[in-house]
């Protein structure tokens, strides 16, 4: 009997296909604009791109530009780009923004009106900004909270 064995990348590939599967939304293609119809297809995706996608020294800058001017959806105190804490919400920002930056070849603004989209794809009603204060990070997105902590345990 074979054994696999699964790198946090690998993982996270086998749960997006999954994920795709059973919701039915394919993974974005590459080089394509990602469709937010389907939330949790692409949080599962965005996440794994936040691990799988690497940025030169140069795109780092542009994804903090881009992402330094947005408040944190959970926590007002500071910008998406750090975010209070890596809750699976920000996780899917920083994702996306790698991928827009990297495969799209996104600038700063093209990418922070991209991650807005997404922000507001999550959350039709809005977050307040407070939700971390407030026991908002094991919370769904819809319900202003963080989708929770675990990558491995998303919350919608």
């Amino acid at each position: 009997m074979r054994s696999i064995i699964l790198t946090r990348s690998g993982a996270l590939a086998a749960v997006a296909l999954v994920v795709a599967t059973v919701v039915g939304a394919a993974p974005t293609a590459q080089g394509q604009v990602p469709t937010f119809d389907d939330v949790r297809a692409r949080t599962v995706e965005f996440i794994e791109y936040s691990h799988t996608i690497a940025l030169t020294k140069d795109q780092e800058k542009t994804k903090r530009e881009a992402l330094g001017a947005i408040p944190a959806p959970c926590c007002a105190d500071y910008s998406i780009a750090t975010c209070c804490c890596p809750c699976n919400l920000a996780k899917s920002v920083w994702g996306l923004a790698n991928y827009a930056i990297a495969r799209l070849g996104y600038d700063t603004v093209r990418t922070r009106a991209l991650v807005v989209d997404w922000l507001k794809a999550t959350n039709p009603k809005g977050y307040t900004g407070d939700s971390c204060f407030r026991g908002g990070c094991p919370k769904p997105f819809a319900a202003n909270g963080c989708g929770g902590m675990k990558e491995d345990a998303l919350v919608f």
